[in-house]
């Protein structure tokens, strides 16, 4: 917690993976890597076809299943469709299915920068009135920022050239990695927070981005999606051996159940730590702080907060503990 160009508060709070006797707390993975392992795999699996340059254009409930309409006029039907199609899902739409949320007045500035020093394996967030900047690990002596700025400050920002970039930059980040370089393009992109007012509908199961769009604030958006994934992947297969319909009510509950408490909890948890942060209040700068000084001075409460933002605690799906369905 801090001011820019004044480095941080007394309080802090640092994680190390060694206190609970794991693998790291967390990885970073640059998108255009796991992009392409999805794809790839894909590619490769005889029981997924890939549809490239086609649109869904209609779904409808059918007897027994659901029906999709596709631009290139063919159809398609199923027990089961599921919504995998980002925030403004179009499979949540025509199923009715209504979202709320709202702005944060907040913009993401996002590049990768080159530093001196190394990292060590070590991720930083640096919270600051106008929004946090997150600086995560890279392979070598390269970092990914993940910068918040209010809309107004973001705009400015994003119009000036890489060298002005880097001034306004640097103090922000600090001078613990030595010198820093931006090593690529730079990318901005609107914060909000969207929550589905259901995970399911009639033959209709939504999951990652479709169901909730969080907070990057604690990198926690790929990993919720991947929870959803691996619990409904569970509930079907566990379904399909009793002999089940698996695109049922009774069935999609289970799943809507398991997935949904949980990442609307997390999701508006990580939306009171940005308000609780992005702003000048001296009193709330003394509670926070203060907060954070107690979790990092009692090792149990430390260690919870440890394996939330790890993924470790609550009911984890099968595959996400390395267990087969």
């Amino acid at each position: 917690d801090g001011h820019a160009g004044e480095g941080a508060a007394p309080f802090f709070l640092h994680f190390d993976a060694r206190e609970l006797d794991q693998a790291p707390v967390g990885y970073m993975l640059e998108d255009r890597y796991l992009y392409r392992a999805f794809l790839d795999a894909m590619e490769a699996s005889d029981k997924i076809t890939l549809l490239h340059e086609t649109q869904v254009t209609g779904q409808q409930v059918v007897p027994g299943g659901v029906e999709v309409s596709l631009s290139t006029g063919k159809t398609l039907t199923a027990k089961l469709l599921i919504g995998a199609d980002g925030r403004r899902s179009g499979v949540a739409e025509r199923a009715g299915i209504t979202r709320e949320g709202w702005g944060y007045g907040q913009t993401a500035l996002v590049a990768a920068v080159e530093h001196e020093k190394p990292h060590n394996g070590i991720a930083q967030q640096f919270f600051m009135p106008t929004g946090p900047l997150a600086i995560l690990p890279l392979k070598g002596n390269r970092s990914s920022i993940v910068w918040s700025e209010t809309e107004e400050n973001a705009k400015t920002i994003s119009a000036l050239n890489d060298e002005d970039f880097l001034a306004v930059l640097r103090p922000r980040f600090g001078d613990f990695l030595g010198e820093i370089k931006l090593a690529g393009p730079r990318f901005s992109y609107p914060l909000n927070l969207t929550l589905a007012k259901a995970y399911v509908a009639p033959r209709v199961a939504l999951v990652g981005d479709a169901a909730h769009g969080v907070h990057p604030i604690a990198g926690q958006g790929l990993n919720l999606g991947l929870r959803d994934v691996a619990a409904l992947a569970e509930i079907v297969v566990e379904a399909m051996r009793r002999g089940e319909d698996i695109g049922a009510e009774d069935v999609l509950e289970r799943y809507q159940g398991w997935r949904r408490f949980d990442s609307t909890s997390l999701a508006l948890g990580m939306d009171t730590v940005n308000k609780l942060f992005s702003n000048d209040n001296p009193l709330l700068k003394a509670g926070r702080d203060l907060g954070m000084g107690l979790v990092q001075a009692i090792p149990g409460l430390r260690r919870g907060f440890m394996q939330q933002a790890a993924g470790l605690s609550g009911p984890l799906p099968r595959l996400l503990q390395g267990r087969a369905l």
